[in-house]
């Protein structure tokens, strides 16, 4: 009975994780009536590639998506490059004033990102980086967030011993955290490059600030310019949010896999 229960509540919950996208696919396929209609409507239905028509016709979706395809990217690497390095030497090395760098990096974590935004403008301006791509990627390269779950999961994932070997063998720091860090944080790394590239994916407020140029407009901040002020075709704005939901289930899909084998390989050796 308590293996048919656990069965049961997961069904639930997969089930209810699901319908939401399952509503999405819904709308993407209907009208605004059909949207808005009582009762409402759980079919798909035959609209599909009206809306998607209509949203092309009025977003240049190639343009965004290939803009937001860069930053995602960049970023993803830039900061699994950056704060694996910085991670690995708060944890598995101590040097003069580290405890007071992570104490004042987990202080800049705690921090709402809103109150950097106009400084952080003021500084793109002042770089002539406004307007460009560049505005996105170089800020957000390495972040407090990432630096602390990585160097939580080196503390306890990379044995001290393996680093002494390292050592002895002649192998320096970067050599160490190549062969030997990079290796066992691969959980780690995975999870955050998803993490960040799904956040830069989904970013909406600091693109809409920064990139002045239409032709440097990030996906979202393009899919905003269907909502009219006199009337918004719903049917249209789902269909640019499906397609914009498809590259980040594949990027999920392909880095769970190294997460999920990672944390099995875990369990396996508790």
């Amino acid at each position: 009975m308590g293996t048919v229960v656990t069965h049961l509540c997961l069904i639930i919950g997969v089930i209810l994780s699901l319908f939401p996208f399952y509503w999405l696919i819904v709308m993407s396929t209907s009208t605004t009536g059909e949207i808005f209609g009582y009762p409402p409507k759980l079919v798909p239905g035959t609209h599909l590639l009206e809306n998607l028509r209509n949203m092309l016709a009025n977003v240049d979706l190639l343009s965004a998506l290939g803009n937001t395809l860069i930053v995602s990217l960049s970023l993803a690497v830039l900061v699994m490059l950056f704060d694996s390095l910085a991670a690995f030497a708060f944890a598995k090395y101590s040097f003069p004033g580290s405890r007071v760098l992570f104490s004042i990096l987990l202080v800049t974590f705690l921090l709402p990102g809103s109150l950097s935004l106009v400084p952080s403008f003021v500084l793109m301006s002042k770089l002539g980086w406004v307007g460009g791509l560049q505005a996105l990627i170089i800020p957000g390269a390495a972040n407090a967030f990432g630096i602390f779950l990585l160097r939580q999961f080196a503390a306890g994932a990379i044995p001290n011993e393996l680093i002494e070997s390292a050592r002895i063998d002649g192998a320096g720091f970067f050599r160490t955290w190549w062969t030997v860090a990079i290796p066992m944080l691969r959980g780690g790394l995975a999870f955050l490059g998803i993490f960040t590239f799904i956040t830069a994916w989904n970013d909406y407020v600091w693109p809409l600030i920064v990139l002045v140029n239409p032709q440097k407009q990030t996906l979202q901040v393009a899919l905003s310019t269907l909502n009219s002020v006199y009337g918004t075709d719903y049917g249209q704005v789902m269909a640019g949010a499906l397609v914009s939901v498809i590259p980040l289930i594949g990027i999920f899909l392909i880095g769970s896999r190294h997460f999920i084998a990672n944390i099995a390989a875990g369990a396996l050796k508790g």
